[in-house]
């Protein structure tokens, strides 16, 4: 029982359990590798991107508990396009990471629950097969 005496270890645990426990990151697609006899180019990229939201009624406090609505839709389509069409792009993983949004919470306090920033990672990468 010395773990919950001490406020610092305490503390500790429920933000590692938190964290650990959010699954802070989303995959918006993930096909089954397939081989491909032999891919034309691997297309591959980061991004730093904002998922902010704001809430459905944007009156201080009460934003609280009202439901949030995402300013920015990340899709998957949008960074698989930098890859070529959509019927060449083969292999496709695109993925977001929101590890960011934990500690930028904080806005959604200083706003009084109407808003909260959130920086989010997106990776994409494919494999793009010729035309034919």
């Amino acid at each position: 029982m010395r773990f919950i005496n001490h406020p610092r270890s305490l503390l500790s645990g429920v933000m590692a359990t938190v964290i650990m426990a959010s699954g802070c990151t989303t995959s918006l697609v993930h096909d089954d590798v397939r081989r491909v006899a032999q891919p034309e180019a691997r297309c591959a990229g980061v991004e730093w991107t904002d998922d902010s939201s704001i809430a459905w009624l944007p009156v201080p406090i009460v934003a609280f508990v009202v439901p949030h609505a995402k300013l920015h839709d990340i899709t998957s389509e949008r960074y698989l396009a930098r890859c070529g069409e959509s019927t060449r792009v083969v292999n496709r993983e695109v993925s977001v990471n929101r590890t960011a949004c934990i500690p930028a919470g904080l806005t959604r306090f200083i706003t009084l629950g109407v808003w909260q920033w959130c920086p989010a990672y997106v990776s994409w990468q494919a494999d793009v097969v010729s035309g034919s």
